[in-house]
């Protein structure tokens, strides 16, 4: 199979989430991938296995209406094509249209001059609701736009009819068919403004690199644009300006704000070989830095990718507004024709009445709200999550969140610091030195955190490193290693010894040719907030779980000191695999872990949960990073999901209960067409601005 490709488009004239709907449901037809469409930054991205079918695919959007370019500049929109041109001539139109019913000019009143006011706004409504209606109905995906044109067509249409045949002012519904196109245009205009608020989390983020950078030049320091920026150029940065790149401290000491990566408002000192991330600001001091990341490769530009892609997955609890959307204008469009019939022939209503009731139910239905219930509920959710150093990779996640029942945790560097001390070396057959310097060199090939502590406690004592010329890292079992003269070293935790050699009070051991030479036993510390975080989970009615590769008497003192009475330990890699999969079957399950060994459990989870100091395989596993290493970060990760899903039950609620008990009022003539129009606009709006008090909100 072939690799898929990403492709990203700017398309321009999407104006609310039904275009938006239209958009993602053709993409889908066409059988593409990681579809994210976002109408407030008109950006739309898939995944394609042929990237030589974007060409018609680019011309099927168009055929939609819209307008579509492959480049990464945003599309500027003619004055004429803005939503809010668009609504002002039409209310410019509408107003003395309206006014004719409470003010006492005559003039106002005649047919004449009441099509002279229409017109101009119902050809604007044929243009800008008809073109999205038609393409809509010829591609197989009726929206929204459907149901507006019916019904301000059959008011003008019908209001033409009786100007031409001179019926009378019984016959005039000029002032309902411009209405209507006015409110939904004044409620795309509102859904656009009112969303792009929930899209401030990656937007805010993208402002971070839109910076300007010193460079230095044969010696001078030149202003370049951060677009400029090249990997291997040398940047002079200083106190109060923003690091525009990755790349690694040259010369100087600083200390760097990083709260919009980790939510941490303390600055971090940093001096010579430290990583300064672009994006973070310098609060004192001043840094030269070697460009090592630039444009989509640097840290802040994969976080906002990862944070779109995000956006555009869908939780469980969307497919069922989705569902009801993609029958919705159909079965509308059935409704008030049945409405129109049985008012007209059953009870005797007149025929404007039963024509007005038609249009009204028309007009009032709203699967817009019922589209945006969960997708803005998601981005808030998702932005509060990344500004407090928390960042979940998908919107589907957040739902698995709020439903957890088990909790599992690896050992090392998770529930404790990881910051290992060596508490005794036992040498059986060479010198500590020895030892010492085999430690030292093959440790430096691992991740993980006890040999990062080993290599850093090791290295100030003695300096001296063998060399090896091969050296690989078995999961759950350790290092092994070849030296020039063709001996092999194993070191690693107690799987690696034989049944007849003694483990003893040690953690860690050393063989040279399958002889064991050396035995360390380490001692590590529990992270302060672990305590309070298996406290919270019991509350929450989460299980805490402990699944280590670490010895059994070890994990149940921690077991016995933080309160986990679920214990696994001394299991490997494909164990811990087997232990996820039964505790699944018992519920939703999180695994929270850091190392390469952790990798397959938590792939296998519900949900993985990685820190970001973690092995870069496991970050790749994981569903949610916590950029800070504070546990504390997984409590907030649990509020955050707990409201976000609630948000969403909340905005599906009034979507369905608007339209449940708006479509009987209207059919039963208890309101108008344009009052139908007005609560339909507000009624995206009501959704849209639960979803935005998510960003305030106290958890």
């Amino acid at each position: 199979m072939e690799k898929e490709e990403l492709v990203e488009l700017q398309v321009s004239g999407m104006h609310c989430n039904n275009c938006a709907l239209s958009v993602h449901k053709l993409l889908e037809k066409k059988g593409l991938h990681d579809i994210y469409v976002d109408f407030a930054n008109d950006e739309v991205k898939f995944k394609t296995d042929d990237p030589t079918s974007t060409p018609l695919i680019i011309k099927e959007i168009e055929g939609l209406g819209y307008k579509v370019s492959e480049d990464s500049i945003p599309i500027e929109e003619k004055s004429y094509e803005k939503i809010e041109n668009k609504f002002y001539f039409s209310l410019l139109f509408t107003i003395p249209l309206f006014s004719h019913m409470f003010l006492p000019f005559h003039w106002l009143h005649n047919p004449l001059v009441q099509l002279a006011l229409c017109t101009p706004v119902y050809i604007l409504g044929c243009l800008h609701f008809g073109k999205s209606a038609y393409h809509s109905l010829k591609n197989g995906i009726p929206n929204m736009d459907v149901l507006i044109f019916i019904g301000s067509s059959a008011a003008f249409m019908y209001s033409l009819y009786g100007t031409i045949q001179n019926l009378g002012p019984d016959f005039l519904f000029y002032e309902t068919a411009a209405t209507i196109i006015s409110l939904v245009l004044l409620g795309n205009l509102l859904e656009k403004r009112s969303v792009s608020q929930t899209t401030s989390a990656v937007r805010d983020l993208m402002l971070f690199q839109e910076v300007k950078a010193n460079k230095m030049l044969n010696g001078e320091i030149v202003e370049i644009h951060s677009s400029e920026i090249r990997p291997g150029d040398v940047l002079v940065i200083n106190s109060g300006d923003k690091i525009p790149v990755d790349g690694e401290i040259i010369w100087g000491e600083a200390s760097i704000n990083e709260a919009m990566l980790t939510g941490e408002s303390l600055p971090v000192e940093k001096s010579k070989y430290d990583q300064a991330i672009g994006g973070t600001m310098i609060e004192k001091g001043s840094i030269q830095i070697l460009v090592t990341k630039t444009g989509k490769h640097t840290i802040l530009s994969q976080i906002i990718e990862l944070m779109k892609k995000a956006q555009a997955a869908k939780p469980t609890i969307q497919k069922l507004g989705d569902k009801v959307a993609a029958i919705f204008v159909p079965v509308v469009v059935g409704i008030s024709v049945i409405t129109f019939f049985l008012a007209f022939y059953a009870f005797d209503v007149s025929f404007q009445k039963s024509m007005l009731n038609a249009i009204a139910v028309l007009v009032i239905s709203c699967p817009c709200a019922m589209g945006l219930a969960t997708p803005t509920a998601v981005m808030v959710g998702l932005g509060r999550a990344a500004k407090n150093g928390i960042l979940i990779k998908g919107g589907n996640t957040i739902e698995e969140i709020a439903k957890l029942k088990f909790m599992v945790f690896d050992k090392t560097g998770t529930l404790t610091t990881g910051n290992f001390k060596i508490r005794a070396l036992d040498c059986i057959q060479i010198s500590e030195k020895k030892a010492e310097s085999i430690i030292s060199g093959i440790e430096g090939y691992s991740n993980h955190p006890i040999a990062r502590s080993l290599v850093t406690e090791l290295s100030l004592k003695s300096p001296e490193k063998m060399i090896f010329i091969k050296v690989t890292e078995e999961k759950g079992l350790g290092m092994t290693a070849t030296d020039s003269e063709g001996n092999t070293y194993m070191f690693g935790s107690m799987q690696i010894l034989n049944s007849d050699e003694d483990p003893g009070n040690y953690s860690l051991f050393l063989k040279m040719n399958d002889i064991l030479v050396a035995r360390i036993a380490i001692e590590d510390e529990i992270k302060p907030e672990a305590v309070n975080l298996i406290k919270t989970l019991k509350k929450l009615n989460i299980i805490p779980v402990l699944l280590s590769g670490d010895q059994k008497k070890k994990c149940e003192e921690l077991g016995a000191v933080l309160g986990i009475e679920e214990i696994y330990a001394e299991t490997m890699p494909h164990q811990k695999l087997a232990i996820i999969d039964e505790i699944k079957k018992r519920g939703k399950t999180a695994m929270v872990g850091d190392g390469i060994n952790d990798a397959p459990a938590l792939t296998s989870s519900d949900v993985g949960i990685s820190m970001s100091d973690s092995s870069h395989i496991a970050i790749q596993s994981a569903e949610v990073i916590l950029l800070k290493s504070d546990l504390s970060s997984i409590d907030n990760m649990l509020k955050i999901g707990k409201h976000t899903l609630l948000t969403i039950k909340q905005n599906l609620f009034w979507a369905f209960f608007y339209n449940i008990v708006a479509i009987p009022f209207a059919a039963l003539g208890f309101l108008n067409p344009m009052v139908g129009a007005l609560t339909m606009a507000f009624s995206d709006v009501i959704v849209i601005g639960n979803s935005i008090r998510l960003k305030t909100k106290s958890l």
